[in-house]
């Protein structure tokens, strides 16, 4: 089991102590008698002790009933309809599931009487409102009814309005605690259709380029006998030269097509294949966090320089010059175990903002340019005496961001106002490369220097594979 620690905060622990010290006062205002503080605890008990929802609903309207000897009965709003039904009451149990409330019984803010009932309003808990709507209501999630309200004192009043308030608080979480067990299960199920609909199937594209690599190299063997049948008709002044050749020169220009399409598509396939393997990985679906798979690489080779050939093209269109020449360390001199395809998503995201918000500087010597450079920097001590680190660049030309949104940068869904203006995204990319490298136990930062903007990861020096 892992435990959590965090950092004591003074104001956060001001804010709970003045809420224990409030709650104290209410219960001291409330005066509920022996038999309500017991019901109460009662119901606390209870409500931990049995998991399922059927059994919550029963302890909700039987705990006042053995207790204090009231019936009740609990209404939830339907999450389609938004309208109140019925679920369990004091004298049919969940036997009344799903039927329609009586005439005049609705949904309200205050409590209410009607007939020879009480109602008290059943509110949920506001802040997770804001990540689940459970209801179509604002806060309410139901109502509790109480009867015979003849034999309910003002007091008695109360304890169910409070007794309504804390079957939501229990219920809410219970409710969004079923829905996450919900999602997980279609997650786990979900992760393992991708296994087996789309990463298996994909490797089937491997077989088939292998395939077209084959029969491309076979085409350039046919055209090579061909080139040494004309080269023999050409001696014997073959009257029918000219259009042979025309075939030849043909068949040379569609098979230098097919090696380049060929070779695109071989990149295409291994940083596809690299990445949905990395982000697909069925454990970060079963930890709920990054998995790393780390192993010794050539971190020039083997990440940054298939990333660039990706977007070279993106930047020649876009005239972004590239300059590699940011820093400088041997590849050897490296010692990085990293998860190569997590990492490489790091770089494809840097670039790719670098190929969207590079912009014209003028340079010391009055010259307009535009260019993007990356390179690396050693860092000794920087994680500690002896804890070497490197430190990642990619700069990118152009205005600096200001110091307010830069601070808020790698949050997630976070956008420049300025530098985002009418470009396409989402905010998660930073983000992204925040996880990752923080899980690989690096940091990151973004920093304005000359000319534009430098974006960065520092990354521990590692000598061997750790919690591979």
């Amino acid at each position: 089991m892992t435990v959590y620690c965090a950092q004591p905060d003074p104001p956060e622990l001001a804010t709970v102590l003045s809420k224990i010290r409030k709650k104290r006062d209410d219960y001291e205002r409330y005066d509920f008698t022996a038999t309500q503080g017991r019901t109460l605890r009662a119901f606390f008990d209870l409500a931990q002790e049995f998991e399922t929802l059927e059994n919550f609903y029963r302890i909700a309207v039987f705990v006042p009933k053995v207790f204090m000897e009231f019936d009740t009965c609990l209404y939830l709003v339907d999450t389609d309809s938004g309208k109140l039904k019925r679920i369990c009451d004091s004298l049919n149990a969940l036997g009344v599931c799903g039927m329609e409330p009586p005439e005049g019984v609705h949904i309200s803010q205050e409590p209410y009487e009607r007939g020879d009932s009480f109602f008290a309003p059943i509110r949920g808990n506001k802040r997770l409102f804001a990540a689940k709507n459970l209801a179509n209501a604002t806060d309410i999630i139901g109502m509790f009814e109480v009867f015979p309200r003849a034999h309910l004192s003002s007091k008695d009043k109360l304890f169910f309005e409070k007794y309504a308030n804390r079957i939501g608080y229990n219920l809410h979480y219970k409710l969004i605690a079923k829905q996450n067990e919900e999602h997980i299960k279609f997650i786990n199920v979900l992760i393992a259709d991708i296994e087996h609909n789309v990463i298996v199937p994909n490797l089937k594209y491997k077989y088939f380029l292998r395939i077209i690599d084959k029969k491309v190299k076979e085409l350039h063997q046919v055209l090579n006998e061909l080139k040494g049948h004309l080269e023999i008709a050409e001696n014997q002044r073959c009257p029918h030269l000219g259009g042979a050749k025309a075939v030849e020169e043909k068949l040379e220009d569609t098979l230098s097509v097919l090696d380049k399409y060929y070779k695109d598509m071989e990149k295409h396939f291994e940083n596809t294949s690299l990445f949905l393997e990395s982000l697909l990985r069925r454990e970060h679906f079963q930890k709920g966090e990054l998995v790393l798979k780390r192993r010794m690489c050539n971190f020039r080779k083997e990440v940054i320089e298939p990333q660039l050939e990706r977007y070279r093209e993106r930047f020649k269109r876009r005239g972004i010059e590239i300059d590699n020449q940011l820093g400088g360390v041997p590849d050897e001199d490296i010692p990085l175990a990293v998860d190569i395809g997590l990492i490489s998503q790091v770089y494809a995201n840097l670039f790719s903002n670098a190929e969207k918000y590079c912009q014209e500087v003028t340079d010391s010597q009055g010259n307009k340019v535009k260019f993007m450079a990356f390179g690396r920097q050693f860092i000794p001590n920087f994680f500690g005496p002896g804890k070497d680190g490197i430190k990642f660049n990619v700069f990118t030309t152009g205005p600096h961001l200001k110091p307010e949104e830069a601070e808020h940068i790698f949050d997630e869904g976070f956008r420049c106002s300025t530098t985002s203006k009418n470009l396409p995204g989402t905010g998660h990319g930073l983000h992204f490369v925040k996880k990752v490298i923080e899980v690989h136990g690096g940091v990151v930062g973004y920093e304005p220097v000359p000319m534009g903007n430098n974006f960065y990861f520092i990354l521990p020096i590692k000598d061997e594979i750790v919690g591979a």
